[in-house]
């Protein structure tokens, strides 16, 4: 499955290792993480230069071609927001997870509309798992 991964970049990477996990586990199903890169604790390395246009530009190209788009949300960031709300309005399945005991926006726990989940996960392996089971639900969805 092709999956766009969406996680905090300018607002913080405290959650990077988690991200990492997450995005090793989902390539070694044999899943394309679109946005493996964002992983990486040398993000900004690979990021900082580029001009923001250009930056929008392929992130937008990306939940298009994506399958699924799965966003840890832990963190607050604009740009996931954003991505997120990109993604539902073209009927992408989206995962939102988050570690538990954090408080998460309203405007994402909240949503109800078709394809929009919302998690919390006690630690890496239960993210893993979470990923697991929504990718479950997302490929039978698109079988039926």
């Amino acid at each position: 499955m092709r999956i766009y991964f969406s996680c905090s970049i300018t607002g913080g990477r405290g959650d990077q290792p988690a991200y990492a996990a997450l995005v090793r586990h989902l390539e070694a199903a044999g899943h394309q993480v679109l946005t493996a890169h964002l992983a990486s604790p040398a993000l900004d390395g690979q990021e900082g230069g580029m001009d923001p246009e250009t930056v929008y530009q392929r992130d937008a190209a990306w939940v298009r071609e994506c399958e699924v788009l799965i966003a840890e949300v832990s963190t607050p960031s604009h740009g996931v927001g954003y991505e997120i709300a990109y993604g539902l309005d073209r009927a992408k399945p989206v995962l939102c997870c988050y570690r538990q005991g954090v408080t998460v926006s309203r405007m994402l726990t909240g949503n109800r509309e078709p394809g929009m989940n919302v998690a919390a996960y006690p630690d890496v392996a239960g993210l893993l798992a979470l990923a697991d089971r929504f990718l479950e639900d997302a490929a039978a969805a698109v079988k039926d």
